[in-house]
Formats: C-alpha cells, sequence, structure tokens
C-alpha cells in the first residue's frame, strides 16, 4: 500500500510536496493547527525580529541526502548584490541584531564577502552555515577561516557524525577527511579554543527516519573523538531534526518510512518546544528576496501566514512583529521531543 502511494505522489515541486504533507492518505494525522490549540499556542505568532536569516543561494559543491534545500552544483538560483543592498537597507534601524548566512554553500556567492564586510561596519554579528569542505574545494576559498576570523563571523558548520563512513554515506565519499582538515584550519586561527572569542559550533542531523539523540550526550561524544582522534575543538554541538521536505520528504516517501517518520514527530510532540521557537524570532529571506516565516517555509514557497508572497523591498518588518506565522503539518519537526531550531534542541 504505502509503495503504491508513493507511485501517485510527484514530488519535484514545493506545491506538491504541500499537498503530501496536508494529505490523509496516508493515515489521518492530526494537523499541527490542532496540537497548538491543544497547547493553547494557536495561531502561533512572531513575539520579536532578532534574526534575519538569509539563503545566498541554492548552488553548493556538495549534495547531501538529508538537505531541505535541495542543493548541488547544478543549481543556478543565486541572490543578486542588488537585493543584498536592499535587505541591508532594511535592515538599519530594524533592531535586527543578527545576520545568518545559508544556502547552499552561501561562500559561493561571488557577494559573500562583501555582505560580510557589509554587516560588520553596521554592528551586526554575524553567522555562516559552513559545510566545510567548501574551505578546500578552491584555491580561493582557502583564506576563508582568516576572513572570518577578521570579522568574528560565528562559524556553524555540519559534520553528521565523528567517524568517516557515517559521514561520507550522507554526504558523500572524502568529505569527512576534508571536513577535518577545514576545522583544523578554523582551530588554527583561534576557532573554538577556550580562550577564544571566535565560535565554531558543528551541526548533527540523524542519517535516518529517527529523532536526534540527546544533544548534551552527543555534543559529549563529538568533543571526546574529534580531540582524541584529531585534536579538534569546538564550542557547541546542535543536532537537528530532519524535517519532512524537500529531498528528505522524497527519501521517506521512497523508502516507505513516511507514515512512521510522521507518526514519530507527531507522538513526540512537546508543547514545551513551541515557546523557544526560531520563527518567533527570526525571518527567512528566499535568494529572490521573498520573505517567509522560516527556513522550512521557504523551501515550501509557504507565504507569511499563508498570504501572498511579500518582498524585502517593500515589506514593514516592524509590521510583523505579533503577526501569525504560516505552520504545516513538517512543523511537528521542530516541534518533537527536545524540539529543534538553527540552534539546536530547544529545552
Amino acid at each position: 500500500m504505502k509503495s503504491l502511494l508513493a507511485e501517485k505522489h510527484q514530488l519535484s515541486k514545493p506545491q506538491e510536496q504541500i499537498a503530501l504533507l496536508a494529505s490523509d492518505a496516508y493515515g489521518p494525522f492530526p494537523s499541527f493547527e490542532e496540537k497548538l490549540q491543544e497547547a493553547g499556542n494557536f495561531p502561533l505568532k512572531r513575539e520579536e525580529l532578532a534574526i534575519l536569516q538569509l539563503n545566498l543561494g541554492k548552488m553548493c559543491n556538495q549534495v547531501c541526502k538529508h538537505c531541505h534545500v535541495d542543493a548541488g552544483p547544478d543549481r543556478k538560483e543565486i541572490m543578486t548584490k542588488e537585493t543584498m543592498s536592499l535587505i541591508l537597507g532594511q535592515i538599519k534601524g530594524s533592531g535586527i541584531t543578527t545576520v545568518d548566512l545559508t544556502g547552499g554553500a552561501p561562500e559561493m556567492n561571488p557577494h559573500f564577502r562583501w555582505l560580510v564586510e557589509q554587516l560588520s561596519e553596521l554592528g551586526i554579528q554575524v553567522m555562516v552555515r559552513c559545510n566545510l569542505t567548501i574551505i578546500l574545494a578552491n584555491p580561493k576559498y582557502h583564506d576563508l577561516p582568516q576572513f572570518f576570523k577578521q570579522h568574528k563571523v560565528e562559524v556553524v558548520s555540519s559534520l553528521p557524525f565523528y567517524r568517516a563512513d557515517r559521514t561520507d554515506r550522507q554526504r558523500g565519499n572524502g568529505v569527512f577527511d576534508k571536513s577535518i582538515k577545514a576545522l583544523q584550519m578554523l582551530n588554527e586561527v583561534g576557532y573554538g579554543q577556550s580562550d577564544s572569542a571566535l565560535k565554531l559550533n558543528l551541526v548533527y542531523n540523524p542519517a535516518g527516519a529517527f529523532l536526534p539523540p540527546n544533544q548534551a550526550a552527543l555534543e559529549a561524544d563529538f568533543k571526546k573523538a574529534l580531540w582524541e582522534d584529531f585534536g579538534i575543538r569546538f564550542n557547541a554541538l546542535f543536532a537537528i531534526t530532519n524535517l519532512p521536505i524537500s529531498r528528505y520528504l522524497e527519501y521517506l516517501v521512497r523508502s516507505g518510512n513516511y507514515e512512521d517518520y510522521m507518526e514519530e514527530l507527531i507522538t513526540a510532540f512537546n508543547p514545551a518546544a513551541i515557546a523557544g521557537l526560531m520563527c518567533r524570532n527570526t525571518l527567512s529571506v528566499g535568494w529572490d528576496g521573498y520573505v517567509y516565516d522560516c527556513d522550512f517555509n521557504q523551501m515550501l514557497e509557504l507565504p507569511l501566514a499563508n498570504k501572498e508572497r511579500k518582498h524585502i523591498a517593500t515589506l514593514d518588518l516592524a509590521a510583523i512583529i505579533g503577526a501569525d506565522i504560516a505552520v504545516g503539518r513538517h512543523c511537528f519537526g521542530c516541534t518533537a521531543g527536545s524540539g529543534s531550531s538553527c540552534g539546536g534542541a530547544l529545552v
């Protein structure tokens, strides 16, 4: 039955993924709105706007199995300098304190360094979601650790595991060794050291259709293994749940794990995670300048509070504080177990 249903669903477009997530074809799943109502938190609202997350493009030097952006070397979508300038204009006087740069590999955007420099001049804390291997992909990226240090960029890096076999299965052959070398290069310029303000955080995503283990215990394991085997230090580990969207949703349906995984997320719904949801203080901006309540809604092309799409050039940032947040069944991934955000567990 599951395989037959999987064949009926074409998931190449965001609208098709939204339709599947809203469908009861795999079972009578409750809606996320129903769970919020039970918890006394519906409609979900944005409490403040402190973080702006920018997707600088879907181009990436890797093709990871769990990637919710569906990024890769063949993707051409890229944020222009004009759009960046519009965003910078909106940031001034907005109260935004942090800009989180993501992709794809954000460093592959030709205006990446210019943007970081402009944000630094505004006194904005910059975070970059670095896949690590980009540092070694081309000589023009080899000085990224020094560039990050110069502008006090917080580096958040994906490393599926502290062993080569599991990392390479998820991200490609040879990725682990390159990641270790990049981490050592970051350590050499001061990142992740106890006496340094340069933050280096790692991200863990489960390799299969299951929730991440306890974040604190996993962080301790990572720190012990990476230090003993490679002399690597880092500040914190973020354990992030894989949300059922994009490439990962396709995997779940193709492998017959979709129904079981959704049931696991829904059963593990934790009302205590609602208060810390990233959509409550963050706004996501796509490579084309259109805005969304979170990075995951962006990939589903789900506009603010399910209304027509808004562009950063015309959006009143002050007006979205206190506004409703668009939600769907994929949001169960952020409230399952210990909760999940771009900064890891919530409770």
